[in-house]
């Protein structure tokens, strides 16, 4: 029997975000004041506080900041995937990103690997931003 992985839940302040990753598209909020990007999404920007917020693309690349490879499925959902690498990813504009890695094994991970969003389409609204090493 094969279970689900369970899949993210946009709301008001989340949906721009799986809305642009469902088109491909890595999109952050970012303050039209302070000119900064910030990640995970809220309704004020964390570095001045202004409310005046744009979803901007970003380039999708960036470095790996931290990672830890998970041998332990904490689900039926992820027990065919194990092991699985779960990293944050510094992107390029600034934020960081907890993301997971493909294409890369294990045991080749590195701190500030440099890598790139691709994007997993997981049924007809949720498409999971992931990251890959840049070749």
């Amino acid at each position: 029997m094969i279970f689900p992985r369970p899949l993210p839940s946009p709301n008001p302040l989340t949906e721009p975000y799986w809305r642009a990753a469902h088109l491909r598209e890595l999109k952050l909020p970012r303050c039209a004041a302070c000119e900064k990007f910030h990640f995970y999404p809220r309704s004020a920007c964390p570095h001045c506080g202004s409310v005046d917020l744009t979803w901007q693309a970003v380039s999708g690349k960036g470095e790996v900041y931290s990672y830890t490879v998970v041998h332990r499925a904490p689900s039926k959902g992820f027990e065919e995937q194990v092991p699985y690498i779960v990293a944050v990813v510094a992107l390029a504009e600034g934020p960081h990103l907890m993301t997971r890695l493909t294409q890369v094994e294990p045991d080749t991970v590195r701190i500030g690997m440099r890598v790139q969003v691709e994007f997993e389409k997981q049924d007809d609204e949720i498409t999971l931003p992931v990251f890959l090493p840049i070749v």
